[in-house]
């Protein structure tokens, strides 16, 4: 038995827990490339597939807490191979729908589920357990950060197949990657050793989750996460048609998603050590304020090439930079036992902002021809998660008994 663990160390958990986020993530995020195309050989509404993306993002956050527990208490491994399992076949089906309602259930409900399961709630939790406090936020934002780099590896790739092979066979390639990698998840698999916290007191579900409603700081986190879902899944599903709209072209598009994705990359890495040096909830005060400056100057200044890439790339530097912080706080604050569970709740509300933000904008584009009142929502709300984040309290609760982790028995 002791062999067996041997193999999986720190740094092998934190590799192949890359590797699976950064497929399954990518994979998700090229999703806004296929909009276009399913919409214009089926003569759906913009409306349709926005839909089907909004709903697939509403079961990820709602289904987010319930694998989250089951991680928590029996270990990631078994959820994971489920998950890739679901997104396999959800994107399987995706490629065969010619309807509405086919596209709904694929992309909604099969990928939702599968997605949900395969998240950065799941694989961040076991890689947050697998180092110290000290070291943390660092690894989560190396996790964050690598799995980010699939949407500028993934999302080229999509586009190439989508151009010269249609739609459906990119679907299916994507499928095919899904169940290729789940003998990787044997390095994430195992129960994770109770408790897993400075205090030495185990909890259950129902007073870890009552302890975190209770926090005054807890709530704001969860509500600012929305607010995040909100921006990033707007951006990331209706960009590519908003550049349309204006005159460039789906290849300008592409790039503009991959340069977000590359320097996502960046913005994981450098918000994650940062965040194990200063104020969690000061740096996340400043993304947010930070991100709804730069959609503002993109959308008040002339749109061009340039303007795009500038603005992705912008984008990119503030896109998952809450992850490793806001997960990083939760596991401050409350320990790592229900790291899974508790992040899977604050990933619920980022879902339900994903939602809103992917949905609402293709049906006010529907309406309105344009995305005008999406975007200057995006901004206010921004500003409003900025101040959420100010009045937080960082400091663990009272159980953990910090700091004297040495001193804990």
């Amino acid at each position: 038995m002791e062999e067996k663990r041997n193999w999986r160390t720190p740094i092998v958990i934190l590799v192949c827990a890359t590797v699976i986020l950064l497929l399954s993530f990518g994979s998700r995020q090229s999703y806004g490339l296929f909009l276009a195309p399913m919409s214009a050989k089926f003569g759906w509404e913009v409306g349709v597939f926005s839909f089907a993306m909004a709903l697939q993002t509403l079961i990820w956050g709602f289904s987010q807490p319930f694998w989250g527990n089951i991680a928590d208490r029996y270990g990631a491994g078994r959820v994971v191979s489920i998950g890739l399992i679901l997104y396999g076949g959800g994107l399987y089906c995706m490629a065969i729908s010619t309807t509405p309602l086919g596209i709904t259930l694929s992309t909604g409900l099969l990928t939702g589920f599968g997605m949900s399961a395969t998240s950065l709630p799941i694989l961040l939790a076991v890689v947050g357990r697998a180092v110290g406090p000290e070291r943390r936020s660092l690894w989560l934002g190396i996790a964050s950060a690598g799995g980010s780099s699939g949407q500028f590896l993934v999302v080229p790739f999509s586009q190439y197949f989508i151009s010269t092979s249609g739609y459906a066979t990119a679907l299916i390639l994507m499928a095919i990657v899904m169940a290729l990698i789940v003998p990787l998840t044997a390095a994430v698999a195992g129960r994770p050793k109770r408790p897993s916290d400075a205090s030495g007191i185990e909890q259950s579900t129902r007073e870890a989750i009552a302890e975190a409603m209770k926090h005054r700081g807890y709530v704001l986190l969860i509500s600012g996460f929305f607010v995040c879902g909100f921006q990033t899944m707007f951006i990331g599903a209706h960009l590519p048609n908003y550049l349309n709209g204006v005159g460039i072209g789906s290849g300008v598009a592409a790039t503009a998603l991959a340069l977000i994705g590359f320097f996502n990359v960046i913005g994981c890495f450098v918000w994650g050590a940062v965040g194990g040096r200063y104020s969690k909830k000061y740096l996340l005060a400043l993304l947010y304020m930070s991100r709804s400056v730069g959609i503002a100057l993109f959308i008040l200044l002339p749109v061009s090439d340039l303007s795009a890439m500038v603005f992705a790339s912008f984008m990119g530097l503030t896109w998952l930079g809450t992850v490793p912080l806001t997960s990083g706080l939760v596991a401050q604050i409350f320990g790592t036992q229900y790291m899974a569970m508790l992040y899977g709740i604050a990933f619920l509300s980022h879902q339900i902002g994903s939602f809103l933000g992917i949905w609402m904008g293709g049906e006010i584009y529907d309406v309105t021809g344009g995305y005008d009142a999406v975007w200057w929502g995006a901004i206010i709300l921004g500003f409003v998660a900025a101040l959420l984040h100010w009045p937080i309290d960082e400091r663990p609760v009272a159980r953990m008994n910090v700091p004297a982790p040495a001193a804990a028995e």
